[in-house]
């Protein structure tokens, strides 16, 4: 159970409840259990009001405690303890780590092999059938699920959380409070290749990839994201990125601090992404551009040139009508024609 005092801490790690000081002993001590809607919620769970087309069940909401911004604090009922915030969403998902504590044995399986050279800190967990490398360092508090890999002279910084069948490549190095979820793969293998005379008889020939994977702080990865080895130089994935599930990043990318990529997105080697930027899902970006700081590219854009000024990018075309779409698609094949 987790109480009003225990609610507001999380959420002024963010930004101020401002009507703190309104909120009583005996109410600070009043125990939730967890987080519902404004519909379904009920007096031992928290919900929150973020956007405006909602408002119409705030006046009806049975939770026991609503997060609100000042100007809709009035309508929220007598029966529930209102929170009054700037941005209610964020203060929503502050609190929600509170009801979905990691469970932690920080106990070593004795079916994990560990090599002696490694370096495991103290009160780190490792789950059954988990493999870890010579000299890896893993840091202190950190979490290794169920048949995590980690291969040689690798670095696992403090309070990461590494789920199950996670493989981190050799020399890699991981950041402080990292989140790798189920079936991620860093630090494999970059698709790098050399053309023979005639690859159909004579095959390709394999490019060794010597970079490593470099992730910053606070970063979290989907589960089957893939996330390359650099082929010389390092792929390197910057502080508090977040990444979706099934995301491929090429060797030799950088990704800059605090961008966000959704699911299915594509990116191809050596390309530089800047800081801040919002990518859609499956997006594609081309090899060997640049993207600046604070670009938004919504969601199956096909990026083939650098982009230079910050701002929203968009390509493609949305659903319509078949027999629409398929005179639209002789329209635009014409106009190569002009």
């Amino acid at each position: 159970m987790i109480t009003i005092e225990q609610i507001v801490t999380r959420i002024e790690q963010r930004q101020p409840v401002t009507n703190k000081s309104e909120i009583n002993a005996q109410q600070l001590r009043r125990e939730f259990n967890s987080v519902g809607s404004l519909t379904t919620a009920d007096q031992q769970q928290l919900s929150f009001l973020a956007n405006a087309r909602y408002v119409f069940s705030l006046a009806s909401t049975q939770a026991g405690v609503v997060l609100v911004t000042a100007e809709l604090r009035d309508q929220v009922p007598s029966t529930a303890i209102a929170l009054v915030v700037a941005s209610p969403y964020l203060a929503y998902a502050s609190a929600s780590q509170l009801f979905g504590r990691e469970l932690r044995s920080n106990e070593i399986h004795p079916s994990a092999v560990i090599a002696d050279s490694a370096i495991i800190g103290n009160n780190v967990s490792i789950g059954p059938f988990c493999v870890i490398g010579d000299h890896v360092h893993i840091g202190e508090r950190s979490s290794l699920a169920a048949h995590v890999v980690v291969e040689a002279n690798t670095t696992v910084g403090t309070d990461c959380i590494i789920k199950s069948h996670v493989v981190i490549g050799h020399d890699c190095i991981i950041g402080n409070h990292v989140r790798l979820h189920a079936g991620v793969s860093v630090g494999s293998e970059g698709f790098g290749f050399a053309p023979t005379t005639d690859p159909s008889s004579t095959g390709w020939e394999r490019i060794a990839q010597l970079g490593r994977v470099m992730i910053g702080d606070y970063v979290r990865i989907g589960s089957q994201t893939c996330i390359d080895r650099g082929a010389i130089d390092d792929t390197v994935i910057g502080n508090h990125v977040i990444i979706d599930n099934l995301v491929q990043v090429a060797h030799n990318v950088h990704i800059g601090d605090g961008s966000a990529i959704a699911a299915q997105t594509a990116i191809a080697g050596s390309t530089r992404i800047g800081k801040r930027c919002i990518i859609g899902g499956a997006v594609g970006i081309t090899g060997h551009i640049e993207i600046t700081d604070d670009v938004t590219l919504s969601g199956m854009t096909m990026v083939t040139k650098s982009i230079k000024t910050a701002g929203s990018y968009s390509s493609g075309t949305a659903a319509m009508p078949t027999a629409n779409w398929r005179r639209a698609a002789v329209r635009f094949r014409q106009l190569g024609h002009d």
